[in-house]
């Protein structure tokens, strides 16, 4: 590599690290709060501006605050520092306190997510969650159904998916759960993969029959064909891991075929289509971050394999260049749109905010406002610095 080749490398990574660091700033600046007067805990408020009772947390989003948790880590690994580390420990102690009922709750997909950060803030940063790890862990573990080879959306569901599958098996894998961590890849990938689009379905809904006198009859079963960008992370992130931590073919092989399929079916002008607010804020920068580690973890050296790795690097990149292209700038800090792909639209406190219903919560009549929405342009920031640091 040339000298001005290194110069241009050095200077693209900084360029994202300086992006990453006002995204942070921004999250910091406009969201984070003290839980309750307690000391040593930070929260995000959940709108910006925020609504009445919002700075107290009258309402819980626990799968958001574990996603603010893993950026946090994200910034601590970026760039170490003192106050980065205990922003970490704040978060995570407000987190357990907010909770009320412990570290775990009745959705799998929401643990997980919270075990995910938790893992990486003890790898990474060397801060020690035994018992949130244990609880989250053991949780998953006995939610996995031997009959269906999956753990359920939530508690007593008959819905498996892959937005708790995916982040489940993630889990299991990092936790050293190898046989559940296979077995619920290959899972997600013959009952949920969409052979036309080779993108993955949301999901599938089984009912068992009473048990009759020949034994229980197979389930019928429903399946929800929609597809969402985040069920094509995690299941990115999960063959990614399964090829390194196995070295198994299939492994690498299915997640190059699901790069080109997101690229094919879910990219336009090279950058990450869609978008919203509510949860639907998180779905594309978790793509984004699992895009990142396809292209800086996935084995191998063929073609095919290096051809995804650069897909994926440049996914995250353009992504990137969209939303930081089409943000707004409040009081020197990026306002990332809802759709990165559009401008960003500035949020005000007569808008109408998110709502939880039916187990999910939907977007504020602008989704700027969502902490959701900011939390996925952060951790895009940070995806595209990681993809360039390596020099891709």
């Amino acid at each position: 590599m040339g000298k001005m080749a290194i110069m241009s490398a050095q200077y693209r990574s900084q360029l994202w690290a300086d992006r990453a660091d006002a995204a942070e700033e921004a999250i910091v600046t406009r969201h984070l709060r003290t839980l309750w007067w307690l000391p040593g805990t930070r929260l995000a408020v959940v709108a910006w501006p925020p609504a009445s009772g919002q700075r107290a947390f009258r309402r819980w989003d626990y799968w958001w605050q574990a996603h603010l948790l893993d950026c946090a880590v994200d910034a601590a690994d970026r760039a170490p520092t003192p106050e980065r580390r205990t922003r970490i420990m704040q978060i995570a102690r407000a987190h357990r306190l907010r909770n009320l009922s412990g570290w775990t709750n009745r959705y799998y997909d929401d643990m997980a997510w919270l075990a995910l950060a938790l893992e990486r803030a003890e790898r990474t940063q060397y801060l020690s969650y035994p018992t949130a790890l244990g609880a989250l862990g053991s949780a998953l573990t006995k939610a996995w159904d031997p009959r269906v080879g999956a753990v359920p959306w939530r508690v007593g569901d008959n819905f498996y998916n892959t937005p708790a599958n995916g982040p489940a098996g993630l889990v299991f894998a990092r936790l050293g759960e190898w046989d559940l961590a296979t077995r619920t890849g290959d899972w997600i990938a013959t009952t949920l993969w969409d052979s036309q689009s080779g993108l993955i379905f949301d999901g599938i809904r089984l009912q068992w029959a009473e048990p009759n006198a020949a034994g229980s009859a197979p389930p019928s079963a429903k399946l929800e064909r929609a597809l969402y960008t985040y069920c094509q992370g995690v299941t990115l992130g999960l063959d990614t891991e399964l090829a390194v931590r196995t070295g198994e073919p299939r492994f690498a092989k299915r997640a190059c075929d699901l790069v080109t399929a997101i690229e094919d079916g879910m990219t336009v002008d090279g950058a990450i289509d869609g978008g919203g607010g509510g949860d639907g804020g998180l779905f594309n920068g978790i793509l984004a971050r699992y895009l990142a580690l396809a292209a800086l973890m996935l084995p191998g050296d063929t073609g095919d394999v290096r051809a995804a790795r650069a897909r994926a690097a440049a996914i995250v990149v353009a992504s990137g260049e969209a939303a930081w292209t089409n943000r707004l700038d409040v009081n020197d800090s990026p306002l990332f749109g809802a759709d990165w792909r559009k401008p960003a639209q500035m949020p005000g406190v007569e808008s109408g905010v998110a709502a939880f219903a039916g187990g999910t919560v939907t977007a504020s009549e602008v989704p700027e406002r969502d902490l959701s929405v900011q939390l996925g342009g952060w951790m895009l920031m940070e995806a595209a610095h990681r993809v360039t640091a390596a020099g891709l």
